[in-house]
């Protein structure tokens, strides 16, 4: 569940990785992670509750490059990880969800409407659901778990990737439990991408999902994100290893299609 992040992030050592281990970090990485603004970023101590606008975690974030952490904190050490993974794809997130807030602000005091439920809900348990066949992308939008996971387990291996994204689904993997679930955007894909090496996977699918991400039809509301059931992916848990794991309907449930975010490979894209 963690092998995406393996690719930028070596192990630490011994203690906890501080403010400025983290920026190495960040400077290390080639290219390096910037924000939409084509800043680079730079860690900071989390601060105080923001009374200004310009003070808001997004709003310091798209105007300043400043990238917030608690000390000691695995859902911020998770956050700057997947900036390192996928930092077009966060760019993105900060992008529109700083124009949702600048819209909000313009119309006066409003609760966060669909679309910033939406973003949150995949930058904090978001999954990236990758295939080349179009029918396991089907499987997954109709909640067919058993006949993706078990009935096609070496076509799946072979077809189709699961990636998460999200940093909040990362801190829940430290001590995974049945009902864990992730939300996911599908992406159709060429066969050529399950060839390439981890590196070159990661940033395609950190393309495309940006590209998504920026398109203002996209993430209107959170029922376009499919349902993920992250336990039932072949390698993430000793348990499904047996067939009977995915008899649980509690947690493999059945039953009905979603609109979800199931988008087909573009020209030149892949």
């Amino acid at each position: 569940m963690f092998e995406p992040l393996r690719v930028h992030a070596p192990a630490f050592g011994d203690g906890w990785p501080g403010i400025a281990d983290l920026q190495r970090l960040l400077d290390r990485r080639d290219p390096p992670a910037r924000n939409a603004g084509g800043m680079s970023l730079r860690t900071v101590p989390q601060g105080r509750r923001a009374r200004a606008f310009e003070d808001g975690y997004e709003a310091r974030l798209f105007l300043k490059g400043e990238l917030q952490v608690r000390a000691g904190n695995w859902h911020d050490l998770f956050n700057l990880l997947v900036w390192l993974v996928f930092p077009r794809a966060k760019a993105a997130l900060n992008e529109r969800h700083y124009a949702a807030l600048e819209e909000r602000r313009a119309a006066g005091p409003v609760n966060r409407g669909p679309v910033q439920d939406a973003l949150t809900l995949f930058d904090e348990g978001g999954v990236i659901v990758a295939a080349s066949d179009h029918e396991l992308l089907q499987m997954v939008r109709e909640w067919r778990w058993k006949e993706l996971f078990w009935g096609n387990r070496a076509r799946l291996s072979a077809r189709m990737c699961f990636c998460i994204f999200g940093h909040a689904l990362y801190e829940k993997a430290l001590q995974p439990f049945i009902g864990v679930t992730g939300r996911g955007i599908l992406l159709e894909m060429e066969p050529q991408l399950f060839d390439a090496p981890p590196a070159e996977q990661l940033a395609v699918l950190d393309t495309r999902i940006a590209s998504t991400i920026r398109d203002p039809a996209s993430l209107a509301a959170t029922r376009e994100l499919a349902v993920v059931p992250v336990l039932g992916v072949p390698g993430w848990c000793n348990g499904n290893e047996q067939e009977d794991f995915y008899d649980d309907q509690d947690y493999f449930r059945a039953g009905r299609s979603t609109p979800s975010l199931a988008l087909p490979l573009g020209k030149g894209e892949g």
